[in-house]
């Protein structure tokens, strides 16, 4: 055969198995449903769309290249689902090209799922499990009308006391109002339950023209007005979120992770379920004294029982209840005076938290006390903070299975191997005969360990999971 007709032919099959690959890759580029985000589009992208999922990953990172598949094939299925113009897109931002995107957001690890309002980022991030039915029926969820109408305004006597409810009174749903409302109530609907209601109906309530009222947990009509301009979404959304976010938080097995990654140390009362009392006098005390410290720590409340651990940590038990305590994310620091009989004593808490920031709690471990001064009576208000000593010793973590459920521990870091989490509000029982089943709960024969002094921070372990992400630096 001659040479150059075998050459031709090979030549032939070769570029036609080239082109059909270029063509497939470029089918597929075409096809894609996820938007490439840069620092050209972005801000264009996020505005003009009710709801952004963004995915911002490193091509080198194997959670990454995991995840990839998955989100492309959940936004291919909702995009069928929700087609409306400028109601759902999915993005991804390439970190490693877009650093200033990845600064702006606080990336600290890959995969990081975020999620967008009208513009606007939403604090939480997508924790749940990575699969095309998981992150799909979150967004269903997020794509729900976040008001309840009412057709009478006796039907807002009868919502639930023990919520905290933001209540439109309108003239019309078209109204520039009502629409500003709808944008802070997409902000803010996993912190308040939004209610309104339209024309005759609201007729009562709008003497004055449109109104947006605050109602309080436990009342009843004791209802705190807006006064802003109701088309100002700024300054509405402003308003609502020093009504909606608590100052004093309760910390859970679902929240944990994500409030690590705020990065502020915990004040964190231990409390038996049962007894309110401290928790409403503490909740007083944080307001009376730590208003001005609410950008350099978090009040937390823990359920005592759930969260034996870190009392078996600091050396207490459910009988020592309840039990102040400050954790670092390096120490943690108990609160030496009687919860019950002190904790109102004027000044008392704020010095404690003071003794933080000043690092004299970590001192009088490692030296002894301070030698005795005439002490000036703490001021209430706040004087700027020092820098918080986060810094983690640490890098023990919660593993991911990644399996959809969440283990709910009660020690939160054995000593012998780490407790896995799955990021989602499905708790799933350890088999009894796994290792660290011997610590849940914890064997009333076993010797408890002495803790350090001080002791080690216990929530620090739950920081994002190096079994999840890959892990920038660490965060805390």
């Amino acid at each position: 055969m001659n040479h150059k007709h075998i050459f031709n032919q090979m030549f032939s099959k070769s570029s036609y198995w080239t082109y059909s690959l270029l063509v497939l890759l470029l089918s597929t580029v075409a096809q894609s449903e996820v938007i490439q985000l840069t620092s050209q589009n972005i801000n264009n992208i996020l505005a003009t769309h009710e709801l952004v999922l963004v995915n911002f990953y490193a091509d080198w990172c194997r959670f990454s290249q995991i995840l990839a598949p998955v989100f492309e094939e959940t936004a291919i299925k909702l995009k069928e689902e929700f087609p409306a113009p400028g109601k759902l897109a999915f993005g991804k931002v390439d970190c490693d090209n877009e650093n200033a995107i990845a600064t702006q957001y606080h990336i600290t690890k890959y995969p990081t799922i975020k999620i967008f309002r009208s513009g606007n980022v939403v604090k939480k991030e997508y924790r749940g499990q990575r699969s095309p039915d998981a992150i799909a029926t979150f967004i269903r969820e997020q794509l729900r009308d976040p008001i309840i109408v009412h057709d009478s305004l006796e039907k807002l006597d009868e919502i639930d006391i023990k919520k905290r409810h933001v209540i439109g009174y309108f003239e019309d749903k078209e109204t520039d109002n009502f629409k500003t409302y709808r944008r802070v109530a997409s902000q803010l609907r996993e912190d308040c339950t939004f209610h309104a209601a339209f024309g005759s109906v609201s007729e009562p309530e709008r003497t004055g023209g449109d109104n947006v009222v605050f109602r309080p947990p436990n009342t009843h009509r004791q209802d705190i007005a807006y006064q802003g301009p109701i088309n100002n979404p700024e300054i509405m959304l402003q308003w609502a979120t020093d009504k909606c976010v608590p100052l004093v938080r309760e910390i859970t097995f679902e929240n944990a992770e994500e409030l690590t990654e705020e990065g502020l140390p915990f004040l964190i009362l231990f409390h038996h379920p049962d007894d309110t009392v401290i928790v409403e006098s503490y909740n007083n005390e944080v307001v009376k004294q730590l208003l001005g410290d609410k950008n350099s720590m978090n009040f937390l409340t823990a359920d005592g029982l759930k969260f034996s651990h870190p009392l078996h940590h600091l050396g207490k038990s459910s009988s020592d209840l309840p039990v102040l305590a400050i954790d670092s994310f390096r120490h943690m620091y108990i609160f030496k005076h009687d919860v019950k009989n002190d904790l109102g004593k004027p000044g008392l808490l704020k010095q404690f938290v003071d003794d933080l920031h000043s690092g004299k709690l970590h001192r009088e471990f490692h030296h002894g006390p301070d030698p005795e001064t005439a002490p000036t009576p703490p001021s209430i208000a706040s004087e700027p903070a020092e820098q918080p000593d986060t810094q983690a010793s640490s890098d023990k973590t919660l593993s991911d299975t990644n399996t959809g459920t969440e283990q709910k521990p009660d020690d939160l870091a054995s000593s012998d191997k780490p407790l896995s989490n799955a990021n989602t509000r499905t708790e799933q029982k350890l088999d009894a005969s796994s290792s660290t089943a011997k610590h849940l709960p914890h064997d009333p024969s076993e010797k408890p360990k002495e803790p350090t002094s001080p002791p080690e921070s216990a929530f620090q372990k739950l920081k994002p999971s190096g079994n999840r992400y890959t892990i920038l630096k660490d965060e805390l």
